[in-house]
């Protein structure tokens, strides 16, 4: 067979990426803002104030407060300090981020708010 049978039989990837790009208008949001929005809704939960959190956890609550908003792009260590003030583990953290993300859970405001700008 030559290379035109096989291309005409199988679907390029680049025609798999259009399809899925045409499904996804929007576009992914940032790990970044995902990670904070878990932190603040974990927080909440634990109805806490950034100042608490942030003093358990090591880090100023100005720092606490741009990660929640996705401002900072903090490094694993600052992430692990604040998921365990929150009694969280790294998994358990890296879970619900990627739950929100695939069953598309309550986006947080700055998620929508980085899709408007993006627009």
């Amino acid at each position: 067979m030559s290379d035109s049978t096989f291309s005409s039989a199988a679907p390029s990837d680049d025609a798999s990426r259009e399809t899925d790009a045409a499904h996804n208008s929007q576009p992914e949001p940032l790990w970044r803002h995902m990670v904070g929005d878990q932190l603040r809704r974990s927080r909440l939960e634990r109805e806490e104030t950034q100042a608490e959190t942030a003093i358990r956890a090591g880090v100023s609550p100005q720092y606490l407060s741009e990660m929640e908003r996705g401002v900072k792009e903090p490094s694993s260590e600052m992430i692990a300090a604040v998921a365990g003030a929150l009694d969280l583990s790294l998994a358990d953290l890296a879970l619900a981020v990627s739950e929100n993300l695939r069953f598309g859970s309550a986006v947080g405001a700055n998620c929508q708010a980085a899709f408007a700008l993006a627009a």
